[in-house]
């Protein structure tokens, strides 16, 4: 597929020119800085040394004193407390967050996540009657609840107060609950609006730590959770967030809880972890227990104490896992195949596929890869309850959300943000919202935005890439939205005489290149899916290389290389 390179707008002069001089650093580290907003010495120094001095007040956050206020009548009066989550990787780290914490300080306590498929997401009628049956009078809703209105008014008939920490954006109206601690209110001034849930439940937990002046030293064992949600949940990795993901990813690396070192084991991860890690190994295992049977399973594996029992939940989410992959697979081919058959479908600048038979636990992944093949907002539904259900994701710079709520008449619910969401609708409005969110998408899409994208930093030549320029470039970690790796170019350079295709099938490029072949400045590469260039690569032909740089270990030598993006002649 065609992709579009966009290189970002260079830093301000004067500022660049000022940072390389204040820190000592080339004007390519200089630039990479300023256009992550770092503008200064002070600002440089945050950035490079986070420190948990920087993490905010949590009564900064709107409804944080109502909250600790009624946690602590709760723990004071012994009430009882039910922790209660969504069934996918921020829910279930945030329901283990809070658990654990409160657990080590109050006998009173228990958790509960809904069924995806018997409840569906969010606060559901049959987790309240759970919570007023068993004499649970205080709830604490996880990454979910901010749209539960009628909900929690029918918990409050039932005896049953909720403290709500959710994420996701609020409507204007609230539920009524004993406290709504969400970044995205409107009224909420909190200096981080993008926490993930279980950020939120942490700052909960942050909240009542100061309040009963226990030493912030008895949270940062639950920091390795928290670096999982960031990570799974694709939240910006800036400001706090940045903070609570490198000493989150430190507790990983050096102590990591019992439950997730089993999941590392697991997944063979031998070496420093890093936030891609999470998202690719440690993630999908935990999602997996709740797409194919019960988000209770990771949770379970998360407080886990014992070695035995961690390794039993281990094993059977593992097993999970590969079930998942399976139905992924299988789905996303039944998914493609429509579209290829369908000169209707192929015209629309939209996918909007629904089967009643598809597994409703991975219908997200089939969405997400659906884009990979054809580049159009997606949404992907299946039947479940008697309702047709789903997933959606967008392409970058379009607004699902806004797209999603532009048919929200023809919806039962829905909620999310603006590159993924989540839909509920009667099966026989299925028709007219395929065609209501194609007109939408019609009306608010351009045609670049139907092209898929490599955001590019920089234009550099491949002599600017030494020991030191990689050293600084490692201190950018931890990588992830707002501060992604970073993509450069380096323009018109030749094959050295090295190159070759490599993998089972010659799929993929092995790369020895130099910008200049007079320069002989030789840099190694690897290109994944790209071994059908190697004639025109090895026929000396001149091209421009999209990359970001790594490390690459061979044989115990450890050499810097380049993991290519795109090539274009």
């Amino acid at each position: 597929m065609e992709k579009r390179w966009v290189i970002n707008e260079p830093g301000d002069d004067e500022t660049v020119e000022a940072l390389m001089k204040s820190l000592g650093v080339d004007r390519v580290i200089a630039n990479l800085l300023v256009q992550r907003g770092v503008t200064s010495f002070e600002s440089a120094k945050a950035f490079f040394r986070p420190s948990l001095d920087d993490l905010h007040d949590p009564f900064l956050m709107k409804d944080m004193t109502e909250a600790i206020d009624r946690l602590t009548t709760a723990m004071e009066k012994q009430e009882r407390v039910l922790v209660y989550g969504d069934y996918d990787v921020d829910g279930t780290t945030s329901v283990a967050l809070v658990y654990t914490y409160l657990k080590s300080h109050f006998d009173f306590i228990d958790y509960y996540i809904p069924d995806r498929y018997s409840e569906g997401y969010g606060v559901s009628i049959k987790g309240i009657d759970y919570a007023a049956e068993n004499n649970f009078s205080l709830v604490i809703a996880l990454d979910c609840g901010i749209k539960a209105i009628e909900k929690i008014a029918y918990a409050k008939e039932k005896g049953v107060d909720f403290i709500i920490c959710d994420h996701h954006t609020p409507d204007d109206e609230l539920p009524l609950a004993a406290a709504v601690l969400d970044p995205k209110r409107k009224d909420c001034d909190y200096p981080c609006d993008v926490l993930s849930g279980c950020g939120v439940g942490f700052k909960l937990m942050q909240g009542l730590a100061q309040r009963k002046n226990w030493d912030f030293e008895t949270l940062t064992p639950l920091l390795d959770l928290l670096a999982v949600s960031i990570a799974s949940d694709i939240v910006p990795i800036t400001g706090e967030n940045r903070v609570l993901t490198f000493f989150g990813l430190k507790q990983l690396n050096e102590s990591p809880r019992l439950g997730l070192k089993t999941i590392l084991n697991l997944a063979g991860v031998t070496k420093h972890l890093s936030v891609n890690d999470i998202v690719f190994k440690i993630g999908p295992r935990i999602n997996a227990a709740g797409r194919i049977q019960s988000g209770n399973r990771a949770v379970q594996l998360l407080i886990a104490e014992k070695e035995e029992a961690a390794t039993l939940i281990g094993d059977t989410i593992n097993g999970l896992n590969e079930d998942r992959k399976e139905l992924d697979h299988t789905i996303t081919d039944d998914a493609l195949d429509r579209v290829a058959k369908s000169k209707a479908l192929l015209a629309k600048k939209s996918t909007v596929l629904f089967d009643r038979n598809w597994h409703k636990g991975v219908i997200g992944i089939v969405a997400s890869r659906m884009i990979e093949s054809y580049y159009k907002p997606t949404v992907i539904l299946t039947e479940s309850n008697g309702f047709a259900t789903g997933s959606a994701r967008s392409v970058d710079g379009f607004d699902l959300y806004n797209a999603i709520s532009a048919c929200s008449d023809l919806l039962e619910n829905f909620g999310g943000h603006k590159y993924a969401a989540g839909l509920t609708m009667k099966i026989e409005n299925v028709s007219a919202f395929q065609q209501r969110f194609e007109e939408y998408v019609c009306d608010n899409i351009t045609d670049d935005m139907l092209v898929p994208q490599v955001k590019v930093d920089a234009n550099i030549s491949l002599s600017d890439i030494t020991p030191k320029f990689y050293r600084v470039l490692k201190q950018f970690e931890p990588f992830g939205p707002k501060n992604m790796t970073p993509v450069f170019i380096s323009e018109k350079v030749v094959d050295y005489g090295y190159s070759r295709p490599v993998g089972r099938n010659k799929e993929h490029l092995k790369l020895s290149v130099v910008d200049d072949i007079r320069e002989g400045d030789v840099k190694g590469g690897i290109a994944f899916s790209m071994g059908k260039l190697y004639p025109k690569i090895a026929s000396g032909a001149q091209f421009d290389v999209c990359y970001s740089v790594q490390e690459n270990e061979y044989m115990g030598k450890i050499e810097t290389q380049l993991m290519v993006r795109d090539i274009k002649f």
